[in-house]
């Protein structure tokens, strides 16, 4: 019997990645499509059966609500969704505030009901490289990391919706959530303290209300510190081509290792060695989220599921409200 899936919002063009997964994986099925952004909705190039998401809930038989709709809408649709009965998966982020989260938390676990997030850091070469060497203790202790994830702006090109007031929720909720979870996942820690986290507008200069700049820092479970960067800061032209685009780098008792997404390897060096190695990457990486997804579906969660979903939105949100509010040492 095939997993049937219905799409919620198209405002956001993640969720055309998720389609392709569903279209493209046997015993799954697109069911039914809904889109109440008029605009939005002339210009797709698929059959789009709904402008109203309550009835298209009501009326499409399926099994998992599939959430790409602007930010600041995704985290009411989650909870109509689990309120019907359904599985969630949303692109990131699942939600904006934390009491929304925890309201989808509660509701989840009330209901036996799953929650996927497409966190796909996860699942490039270079990161599952990267974390092989910290799980087998090739770094020794991790005591520092630093990350940057800047996206170029794209004005004129992004949704407009990214500069309405209440759409968007935030920078550090929008990039950093990747890179958070990312850390968990590679570390095996996870995050324990915020000590600084800042938002300001500084490239988007048509829209002053728009914090387009981040950055925080950040403590894990053994103390390890962790700096990051996630501005829309990378230049237009180069869009996400940059030779940094998700940079890592991480320090350990025995040595460094540094990489980003468009690395054809790991950059390792070691105490004792006088020249820094070049690591392979695996020609093979684990289940991506949408697999991790179906497994948990089936009764077999792996390291990414409902409960680490939860988790990571929210560190973000936690990150994301204190700059916001000009705060700092939160606990995580």
């Amino acid at each position: 019997m095939s997993t049937k899936f219905v799409v919620a919002g198209f405002r956001h063009g993640h969720i055309f990645g998720l389609i392709n997964r569903i279209k493209e994986t046997a015993d799954c099925e697109l069911v039914a499509c809904c889109e109440a952004h008029a605009e939005t909705r002339a210009n797709l190039d698929l059959d789009v059966q709904y402008d109203d998401f309550d009835k298209m809930l009501s009326e499409v038989e399926c099994d998992v609500v599939a959430i790409g709709d602007y930010y600041g809408i995704r985290g009411s649709l989650a909870l109509k969704a689990l309120e019907a009965g359904k599985h969630v998966i949303a692109d990131k982020p699942i939600c904006t505030s934390l009491d929304e989260l925890a309201a989808i938390e509660k509701l989840a676990a009330e209901k036996n009901l799953k929650v996927g997030c497409m966190f796909d850091l996860r699942q490039y070469p270079p990161l599952v490289k990267l974390r092989q060497l910290i799980q087998d203790d090739v770094l020794g202790e991790i005591h520092a990391v630093s990350f940057t994830g800047q996206h170029p702006l794209n004005w004129g090109v992004r949704p407009s919706w990214y500069f309405e007031e209440g759409k968007h929720g935030g920078t550090i909720n929008d990039i950093a959530i990747h890179g958070i979870d990312y850390l968990s996942w590679a570390t095996g820690m996870k995050f324990t303290e915020l000590t600084a986290a800042r938002t300001w507008n500084a490239f988007a200069d048509q829209c002053p209300i728009f914090n387009d700049s981040a950055q925080f820092m950040a403590k894990m479970e053994n103390g390890c510190g962790v700096m990051a960067d996630v501005s829309y800061a990378a230049p237009s032209s180069c869009g996400f081509s940059l030779p940094y685009y998700w940079e890592f780098t991480v320090w350990g008792k025995k040595g460094v290792a540094r990489t980003c997404l468009s690395d054809d390897s790991v950059k390792l060096s070691l105490n004792g060695d006088k020249e820094t190695k070049l690591i392979d990457l695996p020609e093979t990486v684990q289940d991506d989220y949408f697999t991790q997804f179906l497994n948990e579906l089936a009764g077999n969660p792996g390291e990414l599921n409902t409960a680490v979903v939860i988790e990571s939105a929210r560190t973000s949100l936690k990150i994301q409200q204190a700059a916001d509010n000009k705060t700092a040492y939160v606990a995580l």
